[in-house]
């Protein structure tokens, strides 16, 4: 299992803008297979910034799904990202 985590940082008065345009991203990797859980939201806090978290099955579903997720000029609007792949040996309940 994989965990890509962290957060993009885009002008503060695009942000909520950025993170609504980001639903049909959103939308397309939770139906996409082996895609576990994802989500793009607002922090609470920073102005500037959108947390990241995607779980999935496998680097090939993730790989599958990062050529085919539209894209729509959003990357171009991210002035820095802090993102991060993490493999995962085991899950428990906390």
């Amino acid at each position: 299992m994989l965990i890509v985590a962290g957060h993009l940082e885009v002008d503060s008065q695009d942000r909520d803008h950025y993170v609504r345009e980001c639903k049909p991203v959103v939308e397309q990797a939770r139906r996409a297979p082996g895609c576990l859980d994802f989500s793009i939201t607002a922090d609470p806090i920073e102005a500037d910034r959108v947390n990241i978290y995607e779980r999935w099955e496998s680097d090939a579903k993730l790989e599958a799904f990062r050529g085919s997720g539209p894209d729509g000029g959003l990357s171009d609007r991210i002035r820095s990202a802090h993102v991060w792949k993490y493999r995962i040996s085991g899950t428990e309940s906390p």
